[in-house]
């Protein structure tokens, strides 16, 4: 740029550089103002802390630390949980349930029972709290017990229980109550492959009985099975216990073996298994067989189709040439 130029242009490019100065000033004070703003979102709080007693897993707290950072005595420290007792209880449907808390100097304090589903205070003391009756307060002053007596469960009562102390804030020890059925089942089920001339083993399962059940039938296409019918080689063993076991023993298998065979025990569901005795001919062409037929029906119901429609056909007819 000239002399001359610069003389004539001079002041429309300063003004030109002020107008820049002025619009960075600006952008650097709004940048300024996010970043101050960014920096103060993520030194703020997002998190909420659930009171103490939601979440107390321990017998000890903060409170039961002395000011020299040595734990204080049982009897300067407060009421607090035992907890060497299980924290899940298992009970079967219409069987009475117990969830035990044992409760340390509790002094004055009281012991509670909330139902976590709902937030639903149970029992305060000795006191039901609920206008269902099936919950009660069993208290053995002995044993520091507070038991949370619940009859005739069902299992829509399986969920978590809160023992709870009256302290400030309360504290409380969670358990876990699940309510069961009897079970039935047969291992290997709902179908099983036997080669002609083994032995067939049946073996039914029987869980979450208060006791075991006095007896346990076996039928055979809905017949029970005669362990002394001429055909011999059948037997049953049973071993009873906290699970009990029926094992039914088929010798020898036999065309004639195939079918449904039902366990039945007393005091829980039967179940039943499909017995199939094969001729050397292996499973998996009995379990696709009825689908390659079906293939092979369509296909030649899609032959028959395209024959119908062919040119060849006495059926086929040229439309225009008729």
């Amino acid at each position: 740029m000239t002399a001359t130029e610069y003389e004539a242009n001079g002041p429309q490019l300063a003004a030109t550089m002020r107008q820049l100065a002025v619009v960075m000033i600006i952008l650097n004070i709004n940048y300024g103002r996010l970043h101050c703003s960014y920096t103060m979102d993520i030194d703020e709080p997002h998190t909420y802390t659930p009171p103490k007693h939601y979440y107390q897993t321990s017998s000890f707290d903060d409170n039961e630390i002395n000011d020299d950072g040595t734990a204080k005595s049982p009897l300067d420290r407060g009421p607090y949980f035992d907890i060497s007792a299980s924290r899940n209880v298992t009970a079967l449907v219409g069987n009475t349930a117990y969830l035990n808390c044992r409760v340390r100097n509790l002094g004055n304090r009281t012991v509670s029972w909330i139902r976590h589903r709902d937030l639903h205070l149970l029992t305060v003391g000795k006191a039901t709290y609920t206008s269902d009756q099936r919950y009660q307060s069993v208290h053995n002053p002995q044993l520091d017990d507070w038991s949370l007596k619940v009859l005739y469960p069902q299992q829509r009562d399986s969920g978590v229980y809160e023992c709870q102390i009256s302290t400030t804030p309360p504290v409380g020890y969670s358990m876990t109550l699940s309510v069961v059925e009897p079970v039935t089942s047969i291992v290997g089920g709902p179908d099983l492959y036997i080669d002609t001339g083994s032995t067939v083993n049946l073996t039914c399962i029987v869980q979450y009985l208060p006791e075991p059940p006095p007896l346990i039938q076996w039928t055979h296409n809905g017949m029970e099975i005669n362990y002394d019918s001429p055909r011999g080689g059948v037997s049953v063993i049973t071993e009873k216990g906290d699970i009990t076991t029926s094992y039914l023993l088929i010798q020898r298998a036999r065309s004639t073996d195939s079918g449904k065979y039902t366990c039945l025990p007393s005091m829980a569901n039967p179940t039943t298994v499909h017995v199939h005795v094969l001729n050397g001919e292996h499973p998996a062409a009995i379990q696709h067989g009825r689908q390659i037929r079906s293939n092979c029906l369509l296909l030649t119901l899609l032959f028959l189709l395209l024959m119908a429609i062919s040119p060849g056909h006495p059926g086929w007819y040229r439309t225009g040439n008729r």
